[in-house]
């Protein structure tokens, strides 16, 4: 029997969690994913749910008719259940500086402690926008689908506000880097 050229070949159930199905070492994947430069973005919500927030890097755009971002979270996050009743979200992209706001959103800091460190507006879907972000996208959930561990949220963008400064922040390498647009003469 045939078998299709495009397939990849039957999974073989690993024995040991810290290697992937194909033979990959976990560890090896991280240490690859490290140097794979994202922008810092925090992801809030609010709604029948509550309000929660948390720091992502695993973010991108799909396209732009119509304004789509993709989201992933992990679905043991404890801010899950509150992402998937409310429906909504605000991709918030962290600017030069935030290294502290992004850390304290990527912890196990209380929710209202969270919030507390930064000044929040709102726009269309009610999710907390950060006052000084480079750009924040207010967006709803208009589709999800499961990969391994993670949901991934397609999140169409319904108002955007853009930060004053043309900078922003980037995780490479394990650690947080500022960057800047040159000024324009």
């Amino acid at each position: 029997m045939l078998q299709n050229a495009m397939a990849p070949p039957p999974a073989s159930p690993s024995p040991n969690p810290a290697v992937l199905a194909q033979g990959l070492q976990k560890a090896d994947y991280r240490n690859a994913m490290a140097r794979l430069g994202a922008a810092v973005n925090i992801i809030t919500t609010d709604g029948p749910a509550g309000r929660a927030g948390f720091t992502a890097s695993a973010v991108c755009s799909v396209t732009d008719e119509p304004p789509t971002l993709l989201v992933c979270l992990n679905r043991s996050a404890s801010v899950y259940p509150a992402f998937k009743a409310n429906g909504v979200l605000c991709v918030n992209v962290l600017a030069a500086g935030h290294q502290s706001l992004s850390a304290l959103f990527g912890g196990k800091t209380p929710m209202d402690e969270r919030f507390a460190a930064a000044r929040w507006s709102s726009k269309t879907t009610g999710s907390p926008m950060l006052d000084d972000a480079a750009v924040s996208f207010d967006c709803r959930v208009v589709h999800a689908t499961s990969a391994g561990t993670h949901d991934v949220l397609f999140c169409e963008a319904v108002s955007i506000a853009i930060g004053g400064a043309a900078q922003g922040l980037i995780y490479f390498d394990r650690r947080y880097h500022e960057i800047a647009a040159p000024p324009q003469h």
